[in-house]
C-alpha cells in the first residue's frame, strides 16, 4: 500500500532534504502543491486532509497555525510530524528520537503527532541519555556541551553570508545561553539542570561534532573512560544509525565527515592520568539531524519499516 505524504514548508531547507528522500522511499507518495497555492489555508488543509502524513517544516509560530489547520479535519485529519521546535516538549506529542528508550520505536510508530527533534539536541541527548539512565552522570551535574555546525543549518540568511566571497570563518552564537534545544534536551536526557552550552558555525556546508567533556573525580564512584564508553555501547548496541567508536589514533576529528549520511558516531576520548573524559557525536545536521531523522520518523509512523 502507497502511503501519500504532504509536506508543509517543502521549500525550506529541512523540508527540502526531505522531499529528496522521500522521493526515493517506496511505498511513499509525495503529494505537492503548486508553488502559487503553498501559503493558502484552504489548500493547505486540503492537503493534509489527503494525506496519511503530514510534516512541518516551518517556523514555530506557523506550525502551530498548521496543527489548528489540522484539528480543523478532525477524524479525517492525518498523523503530524513537526520539524520545528514548537511542540518537542509539548504535551501529547511524542519526542521523535528513535534511539532514546527501547520501546521509543513503537511509541513514535503508535502516535499521532511525534516532534522531530533538533540537530544539536540529537547529539547532546544521544550522549547524556545513556549516562543519566544508568546512574553514570547525575541528573543535577553541571553538564557543558559545544557543537560546531555547518552553515546549511542555519537557513537562507546564514547560507548565503557563508557561501559569498569573505563569509565569515568561524562564529560563536547563541552566546545570551539559553538555545532553543536547551528544554528537549534536558527532558530528553534526563537532566535537572540546565546545562552550560554554547553552538557555533563554521565554514562548511554540513556537518557537526558536539562535545561533552567530564571530570570524572566529579562523578559519584569513581568512574573510568571505559564505564562511559561501555555505557553508550550497551544503550545503542542494536541501532541501526548510531554507532559507538573508539577514538580516532591521531587525536582529531573532521566536523564534516559525515556529511550526506543518515548515521551518527559516539566516541569517547580520555586522559585517565588528568581524569580527563571528553565524549564526542559527530553526525550530519541535515541527515540524523533533521532531514534523515524526518524520514526515519516518518517509516515508523507510515508502519513501513525503519
Amino acid at each position: 500500500m502507497t502511503r501519500t505524504v504532504f509536506i508543509d514548508g517543502q521549500a525550506g531547507t529541512t523540508g527540502l532534504g526531505i522531499a529528496t528522500r522521500l522521493a526515493a522511499e517506496p511505498g511513499m507518495a509525495l503529494h505537492v502543491l503548486p508553488e502559487m497555492r503553498r501559503k493558502s489555508p484552504e489548500a493547505r488543509r486540503e492537503a493534509m486532509r489527503r494525506s496519511d502524513l503530514t510534516i512541518l517544516c516551518l517556523p514555530d509560530d506557523a506550525a502551530i497555525a498548521a496543527v489548528r489547520l489540522a484539528d480543523e479535519l478532525g477524524d479525517e485529519a492525518p498523523k503530524l510530524l513537526d520539524a520545528s521546535t514548537a511542540h518537542r516538549t509539548a504535551p501529547g506529542w511524542v519526542y521523535g528520537f528513535a534511539e532514546l528508550w527501547p520501546d521509543q520505536p513503537r511509541r513514535i510508530a503508535d502516535a499521532a503527532r511525534v516532534a522531530n527533534p533538533g540537530c544539536y539536541a540529537t547529539a547532546a541527548i544521544a550522549l547524556l541519555r545513556p549516562l543519566t539512565a544508568t546512574g553514570l552522570v547525575p541528573p543535577d551535574h553541571p553538564i557543558t556541551l559545544q557543537g560546531t555546525s555547518g552553515y546549511s543549518g542555519g537557513g537562507h540568511a546564514m547560507i548565503a553570508a557563508h557561501e559569498a566571497a569573505g563569509g565569515p570563518a568561524f562564529e560563536l552564537y547563541a552566546l545570551g545561553l539559553g538555545h532553543k534545544h536547551l528544554p528537549e534536551i534536558m527532558a530528553a536526557a534526563g537532566l535537572d539542570r540546565l546545562p552550560l552550552f554554547v553552538p557555533s558555525v563554521g565554514h562548511f556546508p554540513r556537518g557537526m561534532v558536539v562535545t561533552l567533556p567530564l571530570h570524572l573525580d566529579q562523578l559519584p564512584g569513581r568512574v573510568t573512560p571505559a564505564d562511559l564508553f561501555d555505557a553508550l555501547a550497551g544503550w545503542y548496541g542494536e541501532a541501526a544509525r548510531i554507532r559507538v567508536v573508539p577514538p580516532d589514533p591521531s587525536g582529531r576529528l573532521a566536523a564534516d565527515a559525515l556529511a550526506g549520511r543518515d548515521d551518527m558516531e559516539l566516541s569517547v576520548y580520555a586522559n585517565e592520568q588528568a581524569r580527563l573524559a571528553l565524549l564526542v557525536a559527530r553526525l550530519d545536521n541535515l541527515g540524523k539531524g533533521a532531514s534523515g531523522a524526518a524520514v526515519e520518523n516518518a517509516r515508523l509512523m507510515l508502519g513501513i519499516g525503519s
